[in-house]
């Protein structure tokens, strides 16, 4: 028992770095069946500069609003929480929005809250971020990338470590629980 135990232990640990994603690889959701026609904004976040947002939405939508949801994670692997940002519009049709980039930023993660004329609401996509853009300049997973080398001139941040050391716990620990068997 303290085996299967152990071995559920590593590999949920396994799994949870696993699903992070590749490091300097943008994500994107479909927009097919949201009410959203296009959106365009920049494949790079430049940190200490605002990122931009426009959204378009399909023709006869009743879409009234929309609220551009951010979270911008920093290089010490520290993510800030989320934040609400209206998006404004001068015809009901194209949505703009803007936020501050974090000098120090890896990579922003959004999402989109629709508000439609009968009053409900609907996110996109349904759970989690949809759209992952990373900085010119990262550091995630004991890597530096971006094509600005200017935020790797510090030592290394202790917190991505942090997660290595944990996992070579579990595993120490796992093969100590099964050796007792």
């Amino acid at each position: 028992m303290r085996r299967l135990v152990a071995l559920l232990l590593v590999s949920m640990l396994s799994l949870s770095v696993s699903a992070a994603g590749q490091s300097g690889v943008n994500d994107s959701t479909s927009l097919e069946g949201t009410g959203l026609a296009a959106t365009q904004y920049d494949d790079m976040a430049y940190g200490g500069t605002d990122y931009s947002m426009s959204v378009s939405l399909d023709e006869g939508s009743d879409v009234t609003s929309i609220e551009w949801i951010t979270q911008i994670c920093i290089n010490t692997g520290v993510c800030f929480t989320p934040e609400t940002n209206e998006m404004s519009s001068d015809d009901g049709t194209t949505y703009t929005s803007q936020v501050d980039v974090d000098d120090s930023a890896s990579y922003i993660n959004w999402k989109f809250v629709l508000h439609h004329e009968d009053g409900s609401q609907s996110d996109v996509p349904e759970q989690g971020f949809g759209w992952k853009i990373w900085s010119d300049c990262w550091w995630d997973n004991g890597t530096w990338g971006g094509p600005n080398s200017d935020c790797q001139e510090g030592p290394a941040s202790l917190l991505p470590g942090f997660a290595a050391s944990a996992a070579a716990a579990a595993i120490a620990m796992a093969a100590l629980m099964a050796r007792r068997d």
